[in-house]
């Protein structure tokens, strides 16, 4: 069996991987290139790809015949391959869920209370050398401590979430999600998006990406909002209308956001670049050592049940 991993592992998911499998691991940080996707259909049996590697329908078009039987995705988010056209092109797909759970949700409750206590400006001001020392009035920002927070989608990182905000920061959860939950604290089901929207201190999304959930929150969500509010996304980018939100936040129709994720990753608009009430991380949501060799475990955990003729752990298609 030929493996091809799409981007540099840790060094212990890169060790195990070459002792078990024929294995290429290719140095490239960046996305595959259609000719490297079209390459790892017809040249390999298993691909390792993940974020921003995107199978679509036509790359699999013009692999008739593909090699691969296997798209080991690593990541719990899939929507970079289109599963129907990998599905009639006989090919099964794999991701990490469970691995990234803790890690994202953390990296959601850095944003908000980033932005809520102004830490980035805060920062910036620090190392800008302007800063005068401390005074009654200086960057006052918002409390977070027994808030009302909104979750949107309340997954497994959606409930981490909730769980972290409930029981570390006394907060009020409601949540938006196809199902009504069972949960292990309180928490209130809204009747809709915007109806959640208009009632929260903070709105985190937590949903995954795709067609479904494109600009998701948009204009009519941003206007439901209180000035007061601030949004967190460390879902996908496109889950919200960035330009909408760049026109919400100039004229503060909203108090700020913190975004790990855009709709155009990597580029990130001048506009928010400039916005002192804006929280910018680089995509870290699972960005921890441990986090990352869980992740790539499991990935190879799947590659080695499907090469034994085995039932994959974590199947998507």
């Amino acid at each position: 069996m030929k493996l091809w991993i799409t981007r540099p592992m840790t060094a212990e998911v890169d060790a195990r991987a070459r002792a078990e499998f024929d294995v290429e691991i290719r140095e490239n940080t960046l996305p595959l290139t259609a000719q490297e996707m079209q390459r790892a259909l017809t040249e390999f049996d298993v691909v390792v790809p993940t974020l921003g590697d995107l199978f679509s329908a036509e790359i699999f078009a013009n692999a008739p015949k593909p090699r691969c039987k296997l798209l080991a995705n690593f990541g719990v988010g899939y929507n970079h391959i289109d599963i129907t056209a990998a599905q009639g092109a006989g090919i099964e797909v794999t991701n990490t869920p469970g691995a990234v759970t803790d890690a994202t949700a953390d990296v959601a409750m850095t944003l908000l209370l980033m932005t809520a206590r102004r830490a980035g400006e805060g920062e910036r001001l620090v190392r800008s050398g302007a800063w005068q020392g401390w005074h009654p009035t200086q960057m006052l920002g918002q409390h977070a401590t027994g808030k009302r927070v909104g979750i949107v989608g309340m997954g497994r990182i959606g409930q981490a979430i909730a769980q972290r905000c409930h029981f570390g920061f006394g907060m009020d959860v409601a949540y938006v999600a196809r199902t009504e939950k069972m949960l292990e604290f309180p928490a209130t089901r809204a009747e809709s998006l915007q109806s959640l929207a208009a009632e929260v201190d903070f709105l985190v999304l937590a949903v995954p990406g795709g067609a479904e959930t494109r600009h998701l929150v948009g204009p009519d969500v941003l206007r439901a909002m209180k000035p007061s509010a601030i949004l967190i996304n460390i879902a996908r980018g496109e889950v919200v209308d960035q330009a909408a939100l760049i026109a919400a936040l100039e004229s503060s129709d909203i108090a700020g956001a913190g975004l790990d994720v855009y709709e155009f990753e990597p580029n990130v608009p001048e506009q928010l670049i400039r916005m002192e009430n804006v929280t910018l991380l680089p995509h870290l949501g699972t960005a921890t050592e441990e986090v990352r060799s869980n992740m790539g475990h499991m990935a190879l955990d799947n590659v080695a049940a499907f090469w034994a003729g085995q039932a994959l752990p974590n199947p998507v298609a």
